[in-house]
């Protein structure tokens, strides 16, 4: 291996290659290696390998940065890059970073200026995570996150928004221009399709502000007037001008309601505290409407769930129509109503 700069790649490789029968995630690992190999042997270009290399170091820094935070709650938030420290929803968002960290929760902005510098600051450098983008203009990494070892520098838009979903456990939107109704949409679109697990959305405007008013009423007159969405998806975002009202819209989400997933071909939701039979008999009747067959049945943890860091937690079972995803979402405000008690914020993930 004189000369090759690669030299000790090979020894690492098959020593790797050795240990991935045994490897706790193996399965996975081989078929990513599978796939490597099955596009070497295709007639790819120079440019066509830049991207496979790229998107895999975004990956490789996203997933070594955010693995020691994946059981911390998490807020993305969304704004304009081009507001100054005196604009009114620069205020307002340095104010909802503060007083959602006090909760408990971290703050991952792009970690640009405008919005993104304001919830940096309001978050502190410890509650922090930066998602910065290589642009060649508007985006440097603010002064609040450049220093952190929370920030990522991402080559590409789609591995930078693929962690921003990935990681959050919310979304509170600014006003701002393309990239962040790009990023409202996509959150929507993936929270309506199922391919993201429920998380709260919450558009923020300034007092006398009528920004997000306005895309509503775009939604409502030409989505949903022309049967392009259906009712229930405007359950998915909440509208509001107060941070008290924002940061308590998330809280409540998440008072009983913990996570969700899929086992076999039930929906599990998994809940903070037990429900009544009362509360489990109410739901049924309010949401048969999105069960296949069968009912909600409060449950332990499936046999695929144990292990699991939330394999003690009760659970919700039952065969979602996934497709009202606007629906279910009214199912987890319900469970948070009906069920007593008021957890401490934020639990772990």
């Amino acid at each position: 291996m004189n000369g090759d700069p690669h030299g000790d790649l090979t020894p690492a490789l098959l020593g790797w290659l050795q240990e991935l029968a045994t490897a706790k995630h193996g399965k996975w690992m081989r078929r990513a290696l599978e796939g490597l190999l099955r596009l070497s042997q295709t007639d790819l270009e120079r440019l066509d390998w830049k991207i496979i290399a790229g998107a895999i170091q975004d990956m490789e820094q996203g997933f070594r940065v955010f693995q020691p935070y994946r059981r911390v709650r998490k807020i993305a938030l969304f704004g304009s890059a081009r507001l100054g420290t005196d604009a009114p929803d620069y205020q307002l968002a340095v104010e909802f970073a503060r007083r959602i960290a006090e909760q408990g929760f971290m703050v991952m902005t792009g970690a640009g200026g405008g919005i993104m510098q304001a919830g940096n600051a309001g978050a502190g450098a410890a509650h922090s995570f930066g998602l910065n983008i290589q642009l060649p203009f508007e985006q440097s990494s603010n002064v609040f996150i450049s220093d952190s070892p929370r920030l990522i520098d991402f080559k590409y838009f789609f591995t930078r928004k693929l962690f921003f979903i990935r990681e959050t456990d919310a979304v509170c939107a600014f006003p701002g221009g393309f990239g962040t109704q790009d990023e409202v949409f996509e959150a929507l679109t993936l929270c309506q399709n199922g391919r993201c697990p429920p998380i709260p959305i919450v558009l923020l405007d300034h007092p006398g502000s009528t920004y997000w008013h306005a895309w509503a009423t775009y939604v409502r007159e030409y989505f949903w007037r022309t049967h392009l969405i259906s009712p229930q998806d405007m359950e998915l975002y909440t509208i509001t001008d107060s941070v008290a009202v924002a940061c308590e819209t998330i809280r409540q989400f998440y008072r009983v309601y913990h996570s969700s997933r899929y086992v076999q071909d039930y929906l599990v939701l998994r809940l903070r505290q037990g429900l009544s039979e009362a509360v489990v008999a109410e739901l049924n009747a309010e949401f048969q409407d999105i069960i296949t067959t069968g009912e909600i049945e409060q449950r332990s943890a499936f046999p695929e769930e144990l292990g699991d860091e939330t394999g003690d937690l009760p659970r919700l079972a039952f065969r979602f129509n996934q497709r009202e995803h606007g629906r279910l979402y009214q199912l987890i405000r319900r469970v948070n109503e009906l069920a007593g008690g008021d957890n401490a914020h934020p639990e772990r993930r």
